[in-house]
């Protein structure tokens, strides 16, 4: 078989043999990775913003 005859070969898979295809849904180290990163992101936001706050209530602006 030519690489023509492989490409414009169709293989139709029948309700049976598609209802047994299940997908990997592992949890990998990249997920874990990610949403850990994520995680410190959202939180360091949060400490600024509540740094923030606080020097403004507490007028403690520098050059103020």
């Amino acid at each position: 078989m030519d690489m023509q005859d492989q490409l414009s070969v169709e293989n139709k898979l029948s309700k049976n043999e598609l209802k047994k295809i299940y997908g990997g849904t592992a949890i990998s180290p990249t997920i874990i990775s990610a949403f850990t990163s994520s995680f410190k992101v959202i939180y360091e936001i949060g400490q600024n913003f509540g740094t923030s706050i606080r020097r403004i209530i507490m007028k403690d602006l520098c050059g103020l």
